[in-house]
Protein backbone atom coordinates (compact mmCIF):
# COMPACT_ATOMS: atom_id res chain seq x y z
CA UNK A 1 0.00 0.00 0.00
CA UNK A 2 1.56 3.40 -1.29
CA UNK A 3 2.08 5.43 1.99
CA UNK A 4 3.50 9.15 1.65
CA UNK A 5 7.38 9.64 3.24
CA UNK A 6 6.90 13.55 4.39
CA UNK A 7 4.10 15.29 5.27
CA UNK A 8 2.29 17.24 2.92
CA UNK A 9 3.29 21.08 4.04
CA UNK A 10 0.66 23.97 4.91
CA UNK A 11 1.80 25.54 1.48
CA UNK A 12 1.82 22.70 -0.82
CA UNK A 13 -1.75 21.52 0.36
CA UNK A 14 -3.00 25.01 0.15
CA UNK A 15 -1.81 25.41 -3.53
CA UNK A 16 -3.57 21.77 -4.44
CA UNK A 17 -6.72 23.14 -2.98
CA UNK A 18 -6.41 26.59 -4.74
CA UNK A 19 -8.47 25.24 -7.82
CA UNK A 20 -11.34 23.85 -6.40
CA UNK A 21 -14.11 26.28 -6.05
CA UNK A 22 -17.86 26.40 -6.40
CA UNK A 23 -19.45 28.01 -9.71
CA UNK A 24 -22.61 29.44 -10.43
CA UNK A 25 -25.16 28.04 -12.23
CA UNK A 26 -26.42 29.63 -15.48
CA UNK A 27 -30.01 31.28 -15.20
CA UNK A 28 -32.08 33.13 -17.43
CA UNK A 29 -35.31 34.10 -17.74
CA UNK A 30 -38.46 32.51 -19.08
CA UNK A 31 -39.62 34.13 -22.26
CA UNK A 32 -43.58 33.09 -21.69
CA UNK A 33 -43.35 34.52 -17.97
CA UNK A 34 -40.30 36.36 -17.41
CA UNK A 35 -39.60 34.45 -13.63
CA UNK A 36 -35.32 33.20 -13.39
CA UNK A 37 -35.31 29.53 -14.75
CA UNK A 38 -31.76 27.50 -15.07
CA UNK A 39 -30.81 26.89 -18.52
CA UNK A 40 -31.79 23.94 -20.50
CA UNK A 41 -34.95 23.43 -17.67
CA UNK A 42 -38.78 23.58 -17.70
CA UNK A 43 -40.15 26.68 -16.35
CA UNK A 44 -40.95 25.56 -12.44
CA UNK A 45 -43.69 28.39 -12.84
CA UNK A 46 -45.70 28.22 -16.03
CA UNK A 47 -44.51 24.63 -17.55
CA UNK A 48 -42.81 25.79 -20.73
CA UNK A 49 -39.55 25.53 -22.42
CA UNK A 50 -38.36 27.37 -24.80
CA UNK A 51 -41.62 29.18 -24.94
CA UNK A 52 -43.84 25.75 -26.11
CA UNK A 53 -45.57 24.32 -23.05
CA UNK A 54 -44.35 20.72 -22.07
CA UNK A 55 -45.47 20.43 -18.88
CA UNK A 56 -49.06 18.30 -18.83
CA UNK A 57 -49.60 18.19 -14.86
CA UNK A 58 -49.79 22.41 -14.45
CA UNK A 59 -52.91 22.40 -17.40
CA UNK A 60 -54.73 19.78 -15.57
CA UNK A 61 -54.16 21.52 -12.14
CA UNK A 62 -55.65 24.64 -13.41
CA UNK A 63 -58.74 22.74 -14.13
CA UNK A 64 -58.98 20.96 -11.32
CA UNK A 65 -58.86 24.28 -9.36
CA UNK A 66 -61.24 25.70 -11.35
CA UNK A 67 -64.08 23.33 -10.91
CA UNK A 68 -64.31 21.97 -7.20
CA UNK A 69 -67.82 20.75 -6.62
CA UNK A 70 -69.21 19.72 -3.67
CA UNK A 71 -68.79 16.91 -1.42
CA UNK A 72 -72.02 15.08 -2.06
CA UNK A 73 -71.02 11.95 -3.72
CA UNK A 74 -67.61 10.54 -4.41
CA UNK A 75 -68.14 8.83 -7.17
CA UNK A 76 -69.69 11.61 -9.37
CA UNK A 77 -66.69 13.71 -8.60
CA UNK A 78 -64.37 10.96 -9.56
CA UNK A 79 -65.79 10.83 -13.22
CA UNK A 80 -66.27 14.74 -13.04
CA UNK A 81 -62.29 14.75 -12.63
CA UNK A 82 -61.73 11.85 -15.11
CA UNK A 83 -63.54 13.44 -18.10
CA UNK A 84 -61.79 17.07 -17.41
CA UNK A 85 -58.56 15.32 -17.61
CA UNK A 86 -59.34 13.26 -20.99
CA UNK A 87 -60.74 17.05 -22.59
CA UNK A 88 -57.40 18.97 -20.97
CA UNK A 89 -54.94 15.74 -22.82
CA UNK A 90 -56.96 15.95 -26.19
CA UNK A 91 -56.59 19.53 -26.41
CA UNK A 92 -53.09 19.18 -25.93
CA UNK A 93 -52.48 16.41 -28.40
CA UNK A 94 -54.43 18.69 -31.11
CA UNK A 95 -52.59 21.85 -29.96
CA UNK A 96 -49.44 19.63 -30.33
CA UNK A 97 -50.71 18.61 -33.75
CA UNK A 98 -51.38 21.72 -35.44
CA UNK A 99 -47.71 23.13 -34.12
CA UNK A 100 -46.04 20.09 -35.86
CA UNK A 101 -48.46 20.94 -39.11
CA UNK A 102 -47.21 23.87 -38.90
CA UNK A 103 -43.63 23.59 -38.77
Amino acid sequence: MAVPKKRTGHSAQGHRRSNWKATKPETTKCPNCGETVLTHTVCTACGTYKGQPVSLKDRVEEVAEVKKPAKKSAKKVEEVKAEETTEVKEEVVEETKEETSEE
